[in-house]
């Protein structure tokens, strides 16, 4: 098996990549962004369970609207929840010693 061996650039360039797919995924940059989400859709695209879903709007962390009986999210709010919980990169993380 050979070893590979990552520097400060192979990071710093993931962490790139990283931000720019999760902005595409967020901006609906290949269709049409919706302005409103269903649970299924949220769940799906945040990658989260059901009771997951629940704990977040029971404890406040994302609103919802209920029309019907159907339960729907902002767009907006889901993408306000990311940068809310942005965690920044620490730079020393990785130095060499």
């Amino acid at each position: 098996m050979a070893i590979e061996i990552l520097t400060k650039e192979d990071l710093n360039q993931f962490h790139k990549s990283l931000l720019e797919d999760i902005k595409e995924i967020l901006k609906g940059k290949n269709e049409q962004s919706k302005k409103w989400l269903k649970s299924t859709e949220v769940r799906k695209l945040l990658n989260i369970s059901p009771g997951t879903l629940q704990n977040l709007r029971i404890n406040g962390t994302l609103t919802y609207t209920k029309v019907g009986g159907i339960i729907y999210y902002s767009d907006l709010d889901i993408e306000k929840l990311f940068e809310i919980n942005k965690v920044q990169a620490t730079p020393n993380l990785f130095k060499q010693q």
